[in-house]
């Protein structure tokens, strides 16, 4: 089964979050109180495609390029595989649940 990873000691849970619309009214009776919860995105892909998609997720607002960790390789599976190297960052970020 899925086990997720500990948090890092130096993780911010306000750094990364989404910006949600602004609520219509005050909080009152019948209104949730939102729960931030981390999620972790990984990227596999060759050193161009990696850094496309970072600046991509920048550019819709999703997430800052320094946000992702430095790449790392990522061993090909087979023996004398002729696959493009492949590589791997990983970014953890804070969403908001309602």
């Amino acid at each position: 089964m899925f086990q997720p990873p500990e948090p890092d000691a130096n993780d911010n849970p306000e750094a990364g979050a989404l910006p949600l619309p602004p609520r219509s009214g005050a909080d009152g009776p019948g209104t949730r109180p939102l729960t931030p919860e981390k999620v972790r995105h990984l990227l596999y892909g060759s050193l161009a495609a990696l850094d496309r998609t970072i600046k991509i997720l920048h550019a819709i607002g999703y997430a800052d390029p320094n946000d992702w960790s430095d790449p790392i390789p990522v061993p090909s599976r087979a023996e004398g595989a002729t696959i493009a190297a492949q590589w791997m960052v990983i970014m953890t970020k804070t969403v908001l649940l309602d």
